[in-house]
């Protein structure tokens, strides 16, 4: 028999400021690694305000990481120290794997209307895989197919595989599922998950109930600060549900429909140093990482 997985913990993002003055919505980060693994850190920066996101992420390093940004609305400017330079638009998903060094900007530029919606996901790289060279991907949003499933339920697959669709991001570590879901009102969708991955959900729009679980007080919830007491049976936009192990997820759309962004992957269970934008295994690593930055060998050349 097949086990739902129930809910862990649910977590409000929360504003911060970022890069050279963005305003965004942290889902998660640093003290979490060991909840998440093999996920670091998530970003939610949809706006309406442009003065809020033009300043952007400038020149700034990477190093023993993936960053995968997702763009629903407006445009993002992207250049990186491999020669890569581009515009993440709408739809568009760009999954860079920084491995030994990489530097790079990203420059929100909204769109007509001064919007400017998506996500950044930051995913850990293995010990044996922390200084592989530097790779980018740039999915455009017409490489992303989209499964039709009963019910009305509509999935674009980014990474891994539904209703018989498969994700164009592939042979990555730690083995990703990265969907974005909808599903109707009144429907109950289930999504079978591995055992022994971390998964999780974030609400984009709507609310809904997952793992058929109403008690908000039968698990743990994170708000928005420490007088934050409101506990809602739903999920709701701008909230995160991560799971429990186990076979399944279920979800219904609550009132409307609902949609969000469901990840999974292989955790590593490696320690891990983290300071800014570098992640390692050791504080050694990361010491010579900041080292090599500011004396300009960062960037390995290829053998």
């Amino acid at each position: 028999m097949k086990k739902t997985r129930m809910i862990r913990k649910v977590i409000k993002a929360r504003p911060t400021l970022e890069g050279a003055g963005v305003h965004l919505n942290r889902v998660f980060g640093f003290g979490s690694e060991s909840l998440f693994d093999p996920f670091l850190l998530m970003d939610d920066f949809r706006s309406d305000t442009p003065a809020h996101y033009l300043k952007g992420f400038p020149w700034h390093p990477h190093r023993g990481i993936e960053t995968i940004t997702y763009v629903l609305k407006g445009d993002v400017e992207h250049g990186d120290s491999m020669g890569n330079k581009g515009v993440i638009s709408a739809g568009d998903v760009q999954w860079m794997t920084a491995g030994s060094g990489i530097i790079h900007q990203e420059m929100p530029k909204g769109d007509a209307e001064g919007r400017m919606y998506g996500f950044q996901l930051w995913a850990n790289l293995p010990k044996t895989s922390k200084m592989m060279a530097p790779r980018y991907r740039g999915v455009t949003s017409d490489q992303i197919e989209e499964a039709d499933l009963a019910g009305g339920v509509k999935i674009r697959v980014i990474a891994g595989e539904a209703g018989g669709k498969r994700g164009p991001v592939r042979d990555v570590v730690i083995d990703p599922e990265y969907l974005d879901v909808s599903v109707p009102s009144g429907v109950e969708y289930v999504h079978p998950t591995k055992r022994g991955h971390t998964v999780f959900a974030y609400v984009i729009e709507g609310k809904g109930s997952f793992c058929r679980e109403k008690d908000p007080f039968t698990y743990e919830v994170i708000g928005v600060n420490y007088f934050d007491m409101k506990k809602d049976p739903f999920v709701g936009n701008g909230m995160l549900a991560l799971f429990d192990d186990g076979d399944q997820v279920r979800v219904e759309a609550e009132g409307g429909p609902v949609r969000f962004l469901l990840v999974s992957g292989k955790p590593l269970g490696e320690p891990v140093a983290w300071y800014g934008p570098i992640v390692m295994n050791t504080e050694e690593e990361l010491r010579l990482a900041f080292e090599e930055f500011n004396n300009g060998t960062f960037i390995k050349k290829p053998a």
